[in-house]
C-alpha cells in the first residue's frame, strides 16, 4: 500500500517533516483555503505540490474537493458549481494528481458527540452517543420538527441525559457537534445550521440520490477522460442525523452508486471506520465485491458499545477485522497490479500531545501508532503468504 497521512496544509499543527519521520511516503491534502464551489487554479495546486515535494513527500490523492450544497440540493447555482468542479478536475489532472475524494453528506461533514472521550489507558478518542446527540438536537439546537423524529421514550432519555450534564458539559457538547469542515478552524453557528437544514426541506434519500447521480453523470465521464479517479467517502455516521438524508451508508448504497454511472472513475473511498459503524456492513465482503472500484483506503476501527454508541478504537482492535481486510487488500492490489493509497484514518490523542494544536482525530502520535501497526501487519502478511507480493 502507498502509506500516507492526511495533512491540512500550512496551517496544520502537524508538519510535513513530522509526517515524513513517521514513515509515510506521501500526504493526502486539499486547498482548504479556497471557498467551496470556487475553482482550484493550476497555479494554486502546483504551489501546494511544490511545498509537499520539497519536504520529500508525494501528493497524488486529494481529500477533499468539496461538493457545494447547491449541487447536493440541485437548486440555486448548481450548474455553475458543477462547471467549476469540472474546471478544477481539469486543473488537477494537468498537475498530475490521480484521486479526488469527496462526500455527498448534506450540511455536516461528520458528527461526533465527544472528541475527548477517555480510554482505559488514558488516551482520548472520538465517540458518538445517540442519547447525547438527541439531547443536542432537541434541547440545545432546538431544531424545528425534531420532536417528530423521536419516540416519547427517546425524548425522555434525551432529557434525562441533559439533566446529568453540567452547564459546561452542555456547552462542550454543543461545540463538538457543530465543529466545522475538516481543515477549517471555524465552527458552524446554530443559525447557519438551521438555515441550511431549512434548505433541505422536501429532499429525502431518493431525491438526494438522484442529485448525486446527476452530479456523477456530469463529472465522472470527464474524470474518466482525464485519467482521474473519483472516490466517494461513506456517510459518517452511517445513519440520518438532524433529519437529513443519508445515501452512502451500506453496501447496497455503494452498489447503487457504482451501477448508476458505470465508469471506473466513479469509485469508492473504502473507509473501514465509517462503514464499520453500521453493524449490517460486512467489510471484507465489500472489498471482495467492489474492489475494482475502490480507489483510496481509510483504515481505522470502531468499537460499537451498544446500539447508537460507537467510539474509535485502536487500528488493530475494535470491531473491524483488520488482518482479514489488509490481507484482502493485498490480494486486490496483486490482481490490479498496483498499490492503493492508504492512510491510517484518525488516531487516539496521547497525553504528550494534549496541549498541542491539532484537528480532532489528527494528532501525530496516534496516527503514527496506527501507521506503524498497519505497516507491520502488511509486512507480516507478505512474509507469511509469499504468494502475496508487496
Amino acid at each position: 500500500m502507498q502509506q500516507t497521512m492526511r495533512w491540512y496544509g500550512p496551517q496544520d499543527g502537524v508538519s510535513l517533516e513530522e509526517i515524513r519521520q513517521a514513515g509515510a511516503s506521501g500526504v493526502v491534502t486539499a486547498l482548504h483555503e479556497i471557498p467551496v464551489g470556487e475553482v482550484w487554479s493550476e497555479e494554486a495546486i502546483r504551489e501546494r505540490l511544490g511545498i509537499v515535494h520539497n519536504a520529500g513527500l508525494e501528493w497524488t490523492v486529494i481529500e477533499s474537493l468539496p461538493v457545494h450544497e447547491d449541487i447536493k440540493r440541485r437548486q440555486g447555482n448548481y450548474k455553475l458549481y458543477i462547471e467549476n468542479y469540472k474546471k478544477s478536475l481539469k486543473h488537477i489532472a494537468a498537475c498530475g494528481l490521480e484521486v479526488v475524494t469527496y462526500n455527498f453528506m448534506p450540511v455536516l461533514d461528520w458528527v461526533r458527540t465527544d472528541t475527548f472521550f477517555v480510554n482505559d489507558d488514558g488516551t482520548r478518542t472520538l465517540r458518538f452517543e445517540r442519547e447525547a446527540f438527541m439531547y443536542f438536537d432537541l434541547f440545545l439546537l432546538r431544531r424545528p420538527g425534531a420532536e417528530d423524529d423521536y419516540s416519547q421514550e427517546e425524548k425522555e432519555q434525551a432529557a434525562a441525559y441533559g439533566d446529568s450534564l453540567t452547564s459546561d458539559e452542555q456547552q462542550a457538547l454543543f461545540r463538538t457537534v457543530l465543529l466545522g469542515l475538516p481543515g477549517s478552524k471555524e465552527s458552524f453557528t446554530p443559525e447557519k445550521v438551521l438555515g441550511l437544514l431549512k434548505q433541505y426541506e422536501g429532499i429525502d434519500d431518493e431525491k438526494l440520490r438522484e442529485n448525486l447521480y446527476y452530479f456523477l453523470g456530469e463529472v465522472a465521464p470527464l474524470a474518466e477522460e482525464l485519467g482521474l479517479k473519483l472516490a466517494i467517502h461513506p456517510d459518517d455516521p452511517p445513519f440520518s442525523v438532524l433529519g437529513l438524508p443519508r445515501i452512502v451508508c451500506s453496501e447496497k448504497d455503494i452498489a447503487r452508486i457504482l451501477d448508476a454511472v458505470p465508469v471506473n472513475a466513479n469509485g469508492l473511498c473504502y473507509c473501514t471506520g465509517s462503514l464499520g459503524a453500521n453493524p449490517d456492513n460486512d467489510l471484507p465482503a465489500i472489498l471482495e465485491r467492489h474492489g475494482d472500484r475502490i480507489h483510496f483506503l481509510h483504515l481505522r476501527s470502531v468499537a460499537k458499545e451498544k446500539e447508537g454508541v460507537f467510539r474509535e478504537a485502536e487500528h488493530l482492535s475494535g470491531d473491524a477485522p483488520m488482518s482479514t481486510i489488509v490481507y484482502k487488500v493485498l490480494l486486490l492490489m496483486n490482481k490490479r497490479g498496483h498499490a492503493l493509497p492508504m492512510r491510517p484514518d484518525h488516531g487516539a490523542l496521547f497525553t504528550l500531545e494534549q496541549n498541542r494544536e491539532h484537528f480532532s482525530g489528527y494528532s501525530l502520535i496516534g496516527r503514527l501508532k496506527g501507521l506503524a501497526e498497519i505497516r507491520g501487519l502488511e509486512q507480516g502478511l507478505v512474509y507469511a503468504f509469499d504468494n502475496v507480493p508487496m
